[in-house]
């Protein structure tokens, strides 16, 4: 691993720790998430799934999960987080009509059978994942004919506090999103078909850069790299980054830029397939004793 591959890993321990504390504060700073996430559930009208099981990876703090239990009500749906605060934050959005179940663990060893799943959704999950071993798992838990559809961050993503920062601290301050390219080849390597990416650009305006920052905290976005400095910022190099943001100043206002990639692809036909008297269901009890066992592994 050279220097710069090491230092933009990520730390999963502190990112599960950055979202449970974020788990009270991600709503209301989460306005790009829940946009972001309205269109993504939108395109799964263009296809004709009628879903036995459904995956929301990454579900956060549920809304995508409830919404997913309203377009499939026959379906079971599984929000499933590495973050058990964003987990008791969904139960708020558990309805007894239609109740989804609620599992923690990492997307990357999923407690679930092969096969099991007719349709996984992940809206802003992948950026924070080791990406091939979260796809081979997605490809593992997909029947035939299973769909992946998803939404993770692009290089240009944070392009203005990132440049900001490259001229005060050689320290990795934020993360290195993948490219779009990249994203499909690693689809193909988990060994997914007809992988279909495109890429949306959005900016959010703030006044200052406190409060850009005080928004990424409140969802969670917190620097994860392995490189970060571990010690406090000092008000000086503070003070340089914001000097450098000055110059995207644009009407009295700062932009922080988002590289959104939309992606979907299909577990292909020809892997073994579920009897037609093989029922989808994954009880709760199932999913704990599969938990037991990765730990004990």
């Amino acid at each position: 691993m050279n220097d710069e591959s090491s230092a933009y890993s990520l730390d999963s321990a502190w990112i599960r720790r950055s979202f449970d504390r974020a788990s009270g504060s991600y709503d209301a700073a989460a306005v790009l998430q829940a946009e972001v996430r309205e269109i993504l559930l939108g395109r799964l009208s263009l296809t004709s799934l009628s879903p036995a099981l459904v995956i929301d990876a990454g579900a956060g703090t549920g809304h995508a999960s409830r919404a997913l239990k309203r377009r499939y009500p026959r379906a079971q749906v599984i929000a499933l987080d590495s973050s058990l605060g964003m987990l008791r934050a969904a139960g708020k959005q558990q309805s007894w009509i239609r109740p989804f179940v609620r599992v923690c663990a990492d997307a990357g060893r999923l407690p679930l059978p092969d096969g099991c799943a007719d349709l996984i959704v992940s809206n802003f999950m992948l950026q924070w994942s080791d990406l091939d071993a979260t796809f081979a798992e997605f490809r593992r838990v997909l029947a035939p004919r299973g769909l992946l559809s998803f939404t993770t961050l692009g290089p240009d993503t944070l392009r203005e506090l990132r440049g900001a920062w490259a001229g005060v601290d050689p320290h990795a301050r934020v993360s290195l999103f993948m490219d779009m390219h990249d994203i499909g080849d690693a689809l193909v390597r988990a060994g997914f078909a007809a992988p279909v990416l495109d890429v949306e650009h959005y900016t959010l305006w703030y006044g200052d850069v406190p409060r850009l920052a005080a928004d990424l905290k409140a969802i969670g976005a917190r620097n994860a790299t392995t490189g970060r400095p571990k010690g406090l910022t000092t008000p000086r190099k503070f003070g340089g980054m914001q000097a450098a943001y000055e110059s995207h100043r644009v009407d009295g206002r700062i932009p922080a830029t988002f590289e959104v990639v939309f992606g979907q692809a299909w577990a292909p036909v020809n892997t073994p397939r579920r009897s037609a008297s093989e029922d989808a269901h994954v009880s709760l009890e199932d999913v704990k004793r599969q938990l037991q066992l990765r730990r004990d592994s």
